[in-house]
């Protein structure tokens, strides 16, 4: 069977691509041509989150290992497509060059019969131009109102010189 998913960079501006490829593609393949398809060089690390009906980002699937070895994470070379989307559950999020956060959301539009004759992956459709920069990303603001990741201890410093660290602290 072949997948086809509508891939949009999280912006105002309508920028998207839709591209079909194999349901037993590895995600890294599908990364691959998300990459190619947008312009972009493809050495920065990436990942895709499986998402849920509201885009809530959820467990994540790595171009490469990263972590410590205290837990078990998810590669893109050893995650199939039908794996992680399906009718059921169709939305994943990408995201490419961690410095930079494009976002893009990721949805399975449909899946059909092979084509006889076509290659896959194959980029069916493209829309919109990539912007020079990638677009701000808002803060979430929980239940508090106060925005997530923000540093209390921090904000009450204006001038961090004041901080006490001699030339070589460490």
């Amino acid at each position: 069977m072949i997948y086809r998913f509508r891939i949009i960079l999280d912006t105002e501006e309508d920028v998207f691509r839709d591209i079909e490829i194999e349901q037993e593609a590895t995600l890294e393949q599908f990364h691959n041509v998300i990459t190619q398809s947008f312009g972009f060089d493809g050495a920065e690390m990436a990942s895709f989150y499986v998402s849920d009906s509201q885009w809530n980002q959820g467990e994540e699937i790595s171009l490469f290992d990263m972590s410590d070895g205290n837990q078990p994470i998810r590669l893109m070379n050893e995650t199939s497509l039908d794996d992680v989307a399906n009718e059921d559950s169709p939305k994943l999020i990408y995201i490419y060059d961690f410095l930079n956060m494009w976002t893009f959301l990721v949805e399975l539009a449909e899946v059909v019969e092979y084509e006889n004759g076509r290659e896959y992956p194959n980029v069916m459709y493209i829309h919109g131009q990539l912007p020079d920069h990638a677009p701000d990303q808002e803060f979430i603001v929980d239940d508090l109102g106060e925005e997530e990741g923000k540093n209390e201890y921090l904000e009450s410093y204006d001038d961090y010189d004041t901080m006490g660290f001699e030339e070589n602290w460490n």
